[in-house]
């Protein structure tokens, strides 16, 4: 009988890290894709009556780690919040950290215009997929005049942001001069 138990507590001694080792390897999942993302954020965006901000970004990226930073700070966070769903999605990643990257980003950036584009690169849409803005300056009839603003800490890319946010949230003017004031800052 002692012979029984002996066999039964090495078992459960080699079978306990063996378990535990495959726990942790499971609790390291993969970024979910770009659809699955976007498909929750319109699902989302369809309760919340809000429209989504999608950024690309990238671990590397500083200027995407600023306007994340911006768009955190706690005076501005909740016009964000209550205004849009907002989805970051990783691309570009070094051969290293490519593990970070979201499935089919790279093909949705490119979907939205942002395959020329340097990140971060963001793009607004309304719940069913129609794109209402991007990043790159427009001309105010809708022609692509520049480059992508990314993370606007210029005054006239600032400016660009705070029309594109004005057209696609109900902030106030209030509202979007503190987000224009904090973006401002960034460069300073």
């Amino acid at each position: 009988m002692k012979q029984k138990k002996m066999k039964a507590l090495t078992l459960s001694s080699i079978t306990l890290p063996l378990l535990l080792s495959f726990a942790c390897a499971m609790s390291q999942t993969k970024p979910a894709p770009a659809l699955q993302v976007m498909n929750e954020a319109k699902t989302e965006a369809a309760k919340s009556n809000k429209n989504i901000l999608v950024i690309f970004h990238a671990s590397w990226c500083i200027w995407c780690h600023r306007m994340d930073t911006a768009m955190n700070d706690k005076t501005i966070q909740t016009f964000f919040d209550k205004s849009y769903v907002i989805k970051h999605l990783t691309v570009d990643e070094r051969e290293d950290k490519k593990d970070l990257e979201n499935p089919g980003a790279s093909a949705l950036r490119t979907e939205y215009h942002g395959e020329q584009q340097g990140i971060p690169f963001w793009f607004i849409i309304d719940k069913n997929g129609k794109l209402l803005a991007d990043s790159r300056l427009h001309s105010e009839e809708g022609k692509v005049t520049g480059n992508n603003v990314g993370c606007p800490t210029q005054p006239g890319e600032v400016d660009y942001f705070i029309k594109i946010l004005k057209k696609t949230s109900h902030l106030t003017d209030a509202q979007l001069a503190l987000i224009q004031r904090r973006f401002l800052e960034i460069s300073q």
